[in-house]
């Protein structure tokens, strides 16, 4: 058993990408510019936004983070959506999810400009996504991506169980992996948990994919022996051990699963480094394309 370890990986793209940040202060421009939009007061969210803006500061971006209040009505976020699309100080924004439920998430998605969209959320990245034209991916499914390229995974003709079907990942994940590329030529089955002949599916996968969203669902009677398994769930459980008073669980019974495989990642430390890194990633390749319209 190796370990893709997401987080040695996260910091050699973010040591790539604070080198390039120095260039470009060298050189007299500006730095990227990275936005957040946190809508009411989620714990998870809380974290995750901060982490982002960590990132930043490590790397040399600018940030923004936008608080609102979780009574916030749909039309004042959509005006704050537009405020950022016309900021030219502004090269990428995420609004952070899960909303309240009093706003269609969806609403908000289609309305970021593709331009700014470095969640790789809208339909417009989607699309281009899924006919191999340039766009930004989904960060998580992108950081799967560039994790398996690093540690130089064969993918090629390989069987591949993607457990989920989600928008933000299964899906994207599936197209990716499908895809006339490196890594990538991929024979992809995408599988739920209704599924028929779950078990017995996922045990025939060279690469098994989780992100179904079910802690441990993936037990060692569903992975075959010298599989790639890539754990993208990522669930709090209690543990009155813990000063946060819980951790964080995978979908995948690391434990038993772990000796079976050729590679696998933890949870924490494998996916969620890498979803973070893609979003820098992102939010660099947004900062140029402006630079490249603003010079025409």
């Amino acid at each position: 058993m190796q370990i893709l370890d997401g987080k040695s990986c996260s910091e050699q793209i973010r040591r790539e990408i604070s080198e390039q940040v120095s260039r470009l202060r060298a050189a007299g421009r500006r730095a990227p510019h990275l936005a957040a939009v946190l809508v009411g007061d989620d714990g998870a969210s809380e974290t995750y936004v901060a982490n982002k803006v960590r990132d930043c500061d490590e790397i040399g971006f600018d940030s923004t983070v936008i608080r609102m209040d979780a009574a916030t009505g749909e039309e004042e976020l959509l005006k704050k959506v537009a405020e950022l699309n016309a900021d030219d100080s502004v090269d990428g924004f995420i609004v952070q999810l899960p909303l309240p439920e009093h706003i269609d998430e969806h609403k908000i998605t289609v309305a970021i400009d593709t331009a700014k969209d470095v969640d790789g959320f809208g339909p417009q990245s989607v699309g281009l996504m899924c006919l191999g034209l340039p766009a930004f991916v989904s960060a998580t499914p992108n950081g799967v991506m560039e994790m398996l390229a690093r540690h130089g995974i064969e993918t090629e003709g390989r069987h591949c169980v993607v457990l989920g079907r989600s928008n933000i990942v299964g899906t994207p994940m599936s197209i990716l992996l499908s895809r006339n590329s490196t890594p990538g030529n991929c024979t992809v089955t995408i599988a739920h948990s209704r599924t028929r002949g779950l078990k017995e599916l996922c045990a025939g996968a060279d690469i098994l994919i989780a992100a179904i969203g079910k802690p441990r669902f993936v037990t060692a009677d569903m992975v075959k022996t010298g599989a790639v398994v890539i754990d993208v769930g990522t669930t709090r459980v209690p543990d009155a051990s813990r000063k946060s008073g819980f951790r964080l669980v995978g979908d995948v019974d690391f434990d038993q699963v772990g000796p079976k495989c050729s590679w696998i990642t933890p949870v924490p430390g494998g996916v969620g480094p890498m979803t973070r890194a893609s979003l820098l990633q992102n939010t660099l390749k947004a900062y140029h394309n402006r630079m490249r319209e603003s010079d025409v």
